[in-house]
């Protein structure tokens, strides 16, 4: 990885510490015990803070959290201590940004939960094996809509040679760009 600054993982957890929508990048949580009990410690240590109009920084456990809270939804990134914070905050709006406008400003847990798809979606543009790729929210959520609406047919229903014929497109379309 070098000098690319990366990611441990980006949370989305519920007003109670529940999952929404998760993704890690590291082998540092190797089991999902150690995950779950990670995402818990992060969510108390960071529950009476005022994370509402700005994002916060913590140090927790040798790690670096950038976190927010909206509405229900609890937005954390996690990367090494040896990040920059700036990017990691950046990173976050990012993330909070496309989840904005992809979910149309209604920020909560249900809605979220009914655009699950949308939502991890996200954290794919914006991370890939915990490199950092984009963190303009636009640019994330308009990526997401037009793979979303691109799909006439559920990934899930499709036939392996649709399926390959997709992926040829998003792939030639991406790399065109």
């Amino acid at each position: 990885m070098g000098s690319s600054p990366s990611v441990k993982n980006i949370l989305l957890l519920d007003s109670e510490g529940k999952r929404v929508a998760v993704k890690y990048f590291s082998d540092d949580w190797p089991t999902h015990s150690a995950k779950l009990g990670f995402e818990r410690s992060v969510f108390i240590k960071t529950l009476k803070t005022n994370a509402r109009s700005e994002a916060e920084i913590a140090m927790f456990d040798g790690y670096i959290v950038v976190y927010k809270f909206v509405q229900d939804l609890h937005f954390f990134v996690t990367a090494g201590d040896d990040e920059n914070e700036l990017i990691l905050a950046t990173v976050l709006q990012g993330f909070y940004d496309a989840v904005v406008n992809l979910l149309r400003n209604d920020v909560e847990k249900r809605t979220a939960l009914e655009n699950l798809d949308l939502i991890l979606l996200c954290i794919d543009e914006i991370v890939d094996g915990g490199i950092i790729l984009e963190t303009d929210g636009s640019a994330i959520a308009g990526k997401v809509a037009t793979n979303a609406a691109d799909s006439s047919v559920v990934f899930s229903e499709q036939n392996i040679s649709q399926a390959l014929a997709t992926a040829r497109e998003h792939f030639t379309r991406s790399f065109l760009q």
